[in-house]
């Protein structure tokens, strides 16, 4: 099982804020299906509450502590370890929250962060710390958008 984590983050690790990601570019979201399609993506319910639907092309993955939970076009595990045990055969996206984030970062072997050049004061959700000393770097792409630039950087555990 190949695992990674994809996200978009600022200059402060800002994730999100009131459950919705905080900068939505378009350039940013074909970047992530295109990464993201035929896999497996494991998220949080919050995570995937605040999507629209289930994402189309993948394999949907919920970890939640609710044993009733029901999470339509997504199957559901009660942890991370049940999450890992369902997916063990799988290429795994994690895809967030921030909590999810942190109790997957030490099983990551590559983190696909979309840097962004900008801060958000009230972000309430944040990417963990990581050292970027144990990792090797690829910048993938760059963009401006709107006055904000961003880059797609592969970070792959050394």
């Amino acid at each position: 099982m190949a695992i990674s984590m994809i996200a978009a983050i600022g200059k402060n690790r800002e994730l999100g804020k009131n459950n919705d990601l905080i900068w939505h570019f378009k350039e940013d979201m074909k970047f992530f299906r295109e990464t993201t399609t035929g896999n497996t993506v494991v998220m949080g319910r919050k995570t995937f509450e605040s999507l629209p639907h289930a994402l189309p092309n993948r394999r949907n993955i919920v970890i939640t502590q609710n044993k009733n939970y029901v999470a339509d076009g997504a199957e559901t595990a009660g942890s991370i370890d049940e999450a890992l045990e369902m997916a063990k055969n799988d290429n795994v996206f994690i895809i967030g929250g921030g909590k999810i984030y942190s109790e997957f970062l030490e099983f990551a072997d590559k983190l696909y962060l979309t840097e962004i050049d900008d801060e958000c004061e009230d972000a309430d959700t944040f990417f963990p710390y990581f050292n970027k000393e144990d990792y090797n770097a690829e910048r993938l792409t760059d963009f401006t958008v709107d006055g904000i630039h961003f880059s797609h950087i592969l970070y792959t555990k050394k």
